[in-house]
């Protein structure tokens, strides 16, 4: 890895126009892409009546993702390179590609985004559970943490 790459950043970076405008982007796709995302799992629980995962649920969640996806790199693909992800911006970062301050400001972002989305998404469905992520019972049945696959 070139260290000589990774740049720190002036202080007055997080106060140009077009860093701001790039903190807005990540803001804007991580909301857009998180809500897609949740929705998703809600409407399935909400629909198998929180039962087992099915195939037709399964590609219906990551259709639902997919599209969230697309529409959340397409809001700011131009604005920011849309990282639409922290682990994105911070490999970004290691590459030399954005400044240590401008990364700080689109994590600082991306975080504030899917936050908000879940809390426009809490109160948008009248207080309905937002789904955790976890394997299905489904899955236990044929994995073990630690062992082999049982069939």
């Amino acid at each position: 890895m070139a260290v000589q790459r990774i740049a720190i950043g002036s202080p007055g970076e997080a106060a140009q126009p077009d860093a701001i405008r790039a903190a807005f982007a990540e803001f804007f796709s991580l909301l857009i892409f998180v809500f897609a995302g949740e929705v998703s799992g809600m409407a399935y629980n909400k629909l198998t009546n929180n039962g087992p995962a099915i195939p037709s649920g399964l590609i219906a969640a990551s259709l639902s993702h997919a599209f969230g996806l697309i529409v959340a790199v397409s809001v700011g693909a131009n604005i920011s390179g849309d990282h639409v992800n922290p682990a994105v911006t911070f490999g970004a970062f290691i590459g030399g590609n954005i400044t240590l301050l401008r990364s700080i400001l689109y994590w600082f972002a991306q975080l504030l985004g899917s936050v908000l989305a879940c809390i426009h998404l809490r109160s948008a469905t009248g207080g309905m559970v937002i789904t955790n992520h976890s394997c299905s019972s489904i899955m236990h049945k044929y994995f073990k943490i630690g062992d082999e696959l049982l069939l």
